[in-house]
């Protein structure tokens, strides 16, 4: 497939103009999906400026970008005009300490965590699925940005940054060692379920939540002239499927006139699914306002329970 010229020179011009740059689905502080996340939090983990593109709002970069590169997933990111590739690459890189050389960092702290601490029933628990795991194996705790952690069983490795404890030995990646400091790792068995449990101090308190309102109710509430209703998402996406009645954008001054409205003001947000939305009403509850709401299920909602002509994708 050959990349139209003036496509071509637009990519260029980006990659002249920007040392590193992250084409990406949604924007750093509201990627659009889990991979786009993945990569911009290691490059925010790692404190690099960066220039990004959200491919979303650019169809022809979109595509572009995937032939430009001769890579055919989003997100990609380019240091120095050259494709480091997707998301996993991105961070195999950050963990290994190449993403910190190939951007002129200082090398990654490969300091372990301090004060990891197993209690007895999850160290049983661990320690019996290692022995059925094989010999050669260790446990590999991960702890996103979000401060979500993933327990794997990987193989043992004298390179990797580990602790050991209750005879077990535990490694991590870079960025996940320092958000570790001081966990407790428990096995429970009660209202949270069964399994493994990780006290953190080091995470954040959960921000604000977001009550929800169904897409019948938010149709209603708008038709009455007593919500604002606000969609999200990009503009090829609203192109595609809309709702029929009076609504908002962040787009363009969308979102500096919504944040001059007075903090009574009722807002609804609106995604495809719920979860974007809820991402931008929080952000709003934090800047003070004071009648929030989620539309609960997003545009997928409303087309099966409000509008069943509305097109679903």
């Amino acid at each position: 497939m050959s990349l139209d010229p003036a496509v071509r020179a637009r990519i260029d011009s980006l990659l002249g103009d920007n040392r590193v740059v992250l084409f990406m689905k949604g924007q750093p502080q509201m990627p659009q999906c889990g991979f786009s996340a993945k990569a911009a939090g290691v490059l925010n983990g790692l404190g690099v400026e960066y220039a990004h593109v959200d491919v979303l709002s650019d169809p022809e970069i979109r595509e572009g970008i995937k032939v430009y590169g001769n890579w055919a997933t989003i997100p990609q990111l380019y240091i120095g005009g050259e494709l480091v590739g997707g998301s996993d690459i991105i961070e195999e890189m950050a963990n290994s300490g190449e993403l910190n050389e190939a951007l002129g960092l200082p090398p990654p702290d490969r300091t372990p965590p301090a004060n990891v601490t197993v209690t007895e029933a999850a160290a049983e628990m661990l320690r019996n699925a290692l022995a059925e795991s094989g010999p050669g194996n260790a446990l590999a705790l991960s702890i996103d940005a979000n401060f979500r952690p993933n327990f794997q069983i990987a193989r043992s490795s004298p390179n990797a940054i580990a602790v050991e404890t209750a005879g077990l030995r535990i490694q991590f990646d870079p960025a996940s060692a320092r958000r570790a400091d001081n966990i407790t790792i428990d096995w429970v068995d009660d209202m949270r379920g069964k399994g493994l449990a990780i006290d953190n101090p080091n995470a954040p308190k959960p921000g604000p939540q977001v009550p929800q309102l169904s897409a019948a109710e938010a149709d209603a509430r708008v038709r009455a002239g007593k919500l604002t209703l606000v969609d999200v998402r990009r503009a090829p996406e609203r192109a595609h499927a809309s709702v029929n009645v009076p609504h908002e954008t962040l787009e363009g001054d969308g979102r500096a006139r919504l944040e001059a409205l007075p903090k009574d003001t009722p807002l609804a947000f609106m995604c495809h699914t719920g979860v974007s939305s809820r991402q931008a009403a929080a952000h709003f509850i934090a800047l003070g306002f004071t009648e929030v709401y989620n539309v609960e299920g997003g545009i997928e909602a409303w087309a099966t329970t409000v509008d069943t002509s509305i097109a679903r994708y």
